[in-house]
């Protein structure tokens, strides 16, 4: 079946790509992924997005922007992309479910996923202290203890956020010096509540309900210790969802997807990008809403082009 737009990713760019461009009437078709809601759709309180003065939990969040995206007309369908043909014309997408589908413009919002240590107790604490994003979750753990794995310039830029918020920040390093630019480290060592621990490795994260403290080993040494925080945040990356279009669109170096200028054009004519999965900066809700209402007034306007130039060839 052929759709004007099909919108791939329901996270906070994708419904709110859905919205704007359902309010458009191009009907647009949503095809959720593995993870409907996105991100968000597991985290707890949501306290930095606008509009909710009380905050909201994640999953009612995103609950919210789906009925918002339907009440317009959008289409959700619960399936997952397994292969995807983007340069072609029409663009076809292969689902989960054996459909195959059609459309002229794309919008990718697929987000991107935190690299993780491998731990058990990261899965089962993930929202009870365990984070990948101090941004979203540091003012829960003002003026306690907290842990920041890492050594690269994102774990510096989260242990200095907590910094501002927590008691004292515990940065683990596995090496012997960091990855991270010579201005950050210097900016974290100059921070008094930070403590860098070199040559360590997390070997567990304590607590049964909530994080209470995380067990660690010296990598010259071989002895073990415990720290007590209420917090654990893995600063060790993202990577972006990019998989499905390797080889189709250009993508930096770390398989983001690069769009052209300040839209969500990407390197493919009829096809734009929004949310985690071009921005390796933000990664924010309310950026990736943004830039979801962008790609959506993209696609809007590149598929009047389109009509009008083959009405008035």
């Amino acid at each position: 079946m052929r759709h004007e737009l099909i919108i791939i990713g329901s996270g906070p760019a994708g419904y709110t790509a859905a919205i704007y461009a359902a309010r458009a009437a191009l009907e647009p078709l949503v095809i959720a992924g593995p993870e409907p809601g996105g991100q968000l759709s597991k985290t707890s309180e949501v306290e930095n997005f606008p509009g909710y003065p009380q905050g909201i939990l994640g999953p009612e969040m995103m609950e919210d922007l789906r009925k918002q995206a339907e009440r317009f007309g959008t289409r959700i369908i619960y399936d997952q992309v397994e292969k995807a043909e983007v340069c072609s014309t029409p663009k076809r997408l292969w689902l989960s479910s054996g459909e195959v589908l059609e459309a002229d413009a794309v919008i990718i919002a697929t987000g991107s996923s935190p690299k993780w240590l491998g731990l058990e107790a990261e899965r089962r604490l993930y929202g009870a202290g365990v984070s990948a994003c101090a941004v979203c979750d540091g003012f829960f753990f003002r003026g306690k203890p907290v842990a920041v794995v890492g050594g690269g310039d994102t774990a510096c830029e989260e242990a200095l956020y907590l910094s501002k918020l927590c008691s004292e920040v515990h940065m683990l390093v596995r090496r012997d010096e960091m990855r991270a630019s010579k201005i950050m480290q210097k900016r974290v060592k100059a921070t008094p509540n930070i403590r860098v621990h070199w040559n360590t490795i997390t070997v567990d994260i304590l607590g049964e309900q909530f994080v209470e403290g995380v067990r660690v080993r010296n990598r010259l040494t071989d002895e073990e210790s415990e720290i007590p925080v209420k917090g654990f945040f893995v600063a060790i990356g993202h990577q972006p969802n990019t998989q499905l279009f390797v080889g189709q669109l250009e993508m930096d170096a770390n398989g983001y997807i690069l769009t052209r200028g300040k839209s969500t054009h990407t390197s493919v004519e009829g096809v734009f990008a929004a949310g985690d999965v071009q921005d390796p900066i933000y990664r924010q809700a309310v950026t990736a809403a943004a830039s979801g209402c962008m790609a959506a007034l993209d696609a809007e306007r590149w598929l009047s082009e389109k009509k009008f130039i083959e009405a008035n060839p």
